[in-house]
């Protein structure tokens, strides 16, 4: 039986070479393809993969909080995370998100492709790189880090903040996420609230830093 896949990345070029490499390797497919964290959900709601192979920077949802949902929506599927960053706070909330293993972006296709009989069989892979940079970050970084989003805002209010980075609408926000336009409007302020910003500015730099958007 071959290992059902869902690419999720926003760039086309990416998925379809992806796609091509994929397809060469015997018990492979790939089963559809998502541009967005959003849609990445609803096809694996829909499909019911082994395997989602997933961009942690995505509009309208990103990666980690697509995976988040995936992995408590749909029993038995692994989502291996593809990303350029490396930071430990992120890796760790990947991994918290319930993601089973992690690639740098310029990886070998090999080493895709081990990673994905790696979590079809049960175990975590992380790469030898990004775990070369993690314990250099942990040897010159404490522990205590100053709270961060995944820490401080609830998952909606993570959701909510991603869409007012990417330039969305109250309107717009609360018709996605199926929410009264006063809600999202209460949302933005315990946002701005528990991270004692003033500005909607200031929450567009807070996103990106906190790699909840890639704008």
């Amino acid at each position: 039986m071959s290992t059902r896949i869902i690419l999720a990345d926003d760039h086309k070029i990416v998925r379809d070479g992806l796609a091509a490499l994929l397809a060469k390797v015997p018990g492979l497919e790939v089963v559809a393809e998502a541009a967005d964290g959003r849609t990445a959900v609803r096809l694996a709601r829909e499909m019911l993969p082994d395997v989602v192979i997933m961009d942690i920077s995505m509009p309208d949802l990103n990666g980690i909080e697509a995976t988040r949902q995936i992995v408590a929506e749909v029993s038995g599927v692994k989502v291996i995370a593809l990303s350029m960053h490396s930071g430990r706070r992120l890796v760790m909330e990947v991994f918290k998100a319930g993601a089973s293993g992690y690639l740098f972006k310029d990886c070998a296709f090999e080493e895709l492709a081990s990673a994905i009989r790696s979590v079809v069989a049960g175990d975590t892979y992380l790469s030898p790189k990004i775990a070369g940079v993690m314990v250099k970050e942990l040897a010159t970084q404490s522990l205590t880090d100053t709270p961060v989003a995944f820490s401080v805002l609830t998952a909606r209010e993570r959701e909510v903040l991603q869409l007012l980075a990417e330039g969305k609408t109250t309107k717009k926000i609360a018709s996605l996420l199926h929410l009264s336009t006063k809600t999202v409007e209460t949302h933005r302020q315990q946002i701005m609230n528990k991270l004692n910003v003033q500005s909607v500015a200031d929450l567009v730099k807070y996103a990106i830093r906190e790699g909840l958007t890639s704008l």
